[in-house]
């Protein structure tokens, strides 16, 4: 119903919003963007209004979240806030292991579903939630930021332009050093170190690089995969000593469609000598390109310089000076935003959202398979999913 300032409300549950990624990517920089903006319109004509409701444990927390942006609609029951008949959409951003329990309770609610990813601890909690949704009849789809960042958009558009010719591999180095919480505060929450909590870097990052790969060169078929804890002791909120039972890094080989070869280095206890927190090179028969967070370089194939090994002269070549810039071309807003408004297209409108519980579940499939591929050291073929 479009009300008599011409905008239609959308009341959507924000479950674990008092979370960093859930108050500072979700509410802040998507949704109350998206209302500084004006809200959202839509082809008809009218214009989409978020109207956030909070949810969480802490009623301080929550409180001072709403006085601070001026909500008034906030509260620590999950089931009364879904019970409410002007809410529509559900989103989770709890921990791993609260989430399959709380997304299934909005699907009985017959809310629309978006959460963080991983959807589910395991896959046959992914597909049993993508079964309960599709049964439910309620729309669905899991976060997939990375792909709506401004350097893997410039990549994509050389790709769909077919600039690399016939892609041979993907190179791809993610992480940063996590502080063990000491000496220093860790800027990750300590649950991601305990994998009874649901943590792990396999867990968290290869459902976004299942994503990536899928969504820029074709379905990953294959896993080699070699994990770590480099750090075995570390410190929670409190300042308690624990012992980390999650793997910190992961080392993996990724087959694709085509023979695509992807390697992805993905770790907690990496010091960064990269531009940015996470950088994929792409190579190919007709060119190459490095992406990061927000910026992409390529070297074409006629513009590619002639190394010569000789390690008793001193280089006389700028390796990086050789690669342009791919311009930007656009405005790139908030990636989490991009996709929270296509999100609400889909659910509105009807328009098309192929990030769903299902291609989520490939994604915890992946990560399943990469922990098992570690574990008995040897390569898995993936399996389609029914």
């Amino acid at each position: 119903m479009t009300n008599s300032t011409g905008r239609r409300p959308i009341g959507i549950v924000l479950n674990g919003v008092t979370g960093r990624m859930g108050y500072r990517q979700h509410l802040v920089r998507s949704l109350l963007a998206i209302r500084a903006d004006g809200g959202l319109p839509l082809r008809d004509g009218t214009v989409l209004w978020p109207e956030p409701v909070l949810v969480g444990r802490n009623e301080r927390k929550l409180e001072d979240i709403a006085a601070r942006h001026g909500l008034a609609d906030w509260t620590t029951d999950l089931h009364a806030a879904l019970d409410r008949d002007d809410v529509s959409i559900y989103f989770d951003a709890l921990t791993t292991q609260r989430r399959e329990k709380a997304i299934s309770t909005a699907i009985e609610a017959g809310k629309h579903i978006y959460t963080e990813k991983p959807l589910a601890m395991d896959v046959e909690g992914a597909l049993s939630l993508a079964r309960a949704a599709a049964a439910a009849g309620v729309k669905n789809g899991v976060v997939a930021d990375k792909i709506f960042l401004p350097g893997l958009r410039k990549l994509k558009r050389l790709v769909d332009s077919g600039f690399f010719g016939r892609v041979l591999s993907v190179r791809c180095e993610f992480g940063y050093w996590v502080f063990e919480g000491d000496w220093q505060a860790a800027q990750r929450p300590s649950w991601n170190y305990r994998r009874e909590d649901g943590g792990g870097v396999v867990l968290d990052m290869f459902p976004h690089w299942h994503y990536v790969l899928e969504h820029l060169f074709g379905r990953v078929r294959a896993v080699q995969c070699t994990t770590a804890t480099h750090v075995p002791r570390r410190w929670d909120e409190d300042g308690v000593e624990y012992q980390a039972t999650a793997d910190d890094a992961a080392y993996a080989i990724f087959e694709l469609d085509d023979g695509v070869i992807a390697q992805f280095n993905s770790s907690w206890a990496v010091r960064v000598f990269r531009d940015e927190l996470v950088e994929f090179q792409v190579d190919g028969t007709h060119g190459s390109a490095v992406a990061g967070l927000r910026h992409c370089r390529a070297q074409a194939r006629a513009a590619t310089p002639k190394p010569v090994w000789d390690p008793d002269l001193p280089p006389d070549v700028d390796q990086r000076g050789d690669w342009a810039q791919v311009p930007d071309n656009e405005r790139f807003d908030n990636g989490f935003r991009v996709q929270w408004e296509a999100f609400l297209r889909h659910v509105a409108s009807d328009e098309p959202f192929p990030w769903d519980f299902a291609a989520a579940a490939r994604g915890v499939q992946l990560a399943e398979l990469g922990l098992r591929a570690a574990g008995e050291g040897r390569r898995i073929e993936i399996p389609e999913l029914a």
